[in-house]
């Protein structure tokens, strides 16, 4: 089968602290991203949403499971689809750097394999929209004022 690479680097002019805040809350990710999207396993760090938590995407019965491989807070989330799914060999790479006075780059990566013949080029024209919406959506929600 087929191996398909999505990455895209995107500049925001908001801390990297903040930025990391919000793609690291599996609760809020979904938000960001326009699909249903919640914690269902804490992970044994301080924070819940470290490494070895488990998010669900999808509604009832129907969506797929991502389990935290890597968590460096503030610079690094690395996620694989860790459930039966249309992917296969599935990781998935967040790396943020500071931009000394202009803000936080992002780095975001995704690999996987197509489980069902011919289904990867469209896999990846929806997760690469899925991502693109994400940011953008991440800057409208670090650019609103705080209540």
């Amino acid at each position: 089968m087929p191996k398909f690479r999505i990455e895209l680097t995107e500049q925001i002019p908001f801390p990297r602290e903040r930025v990391f805040e919000l793609l690291a809350d599996h609760n809020q990710l979904g938000s960001l991203v326009g699909l249903p999207i919640k914690r269902i396993r804490d992970s044994d760090q301080a924070d819940p949403n470290g490494t070895g938590s488990v998010r669900w995407i999808g509604i009832g019965p129907v969506g797929f499971e991502e389990t935290i491989l890597t968590f460096e807070p503030d610079y690094l989330i690395e996620y694989s689809v860790t459930s039966l799914s249309a992917f296969r060999n599935h990781v998935a790479r967040i790396r943020l750097s500071e931009l000394p006075g202009i803000g936080t780059r992002i780095h975001y990566m995704v690999e996987f394999d197509e489980t069902i013949p011919f289904s990867g080029r469209s896999l990846e024209v929806a997760t690469k929209r899925v991502i693109k919406r994400g940011i953008r959506n991440l800057n409208k929600a670090l650019s609103a004022p705080e209540a």
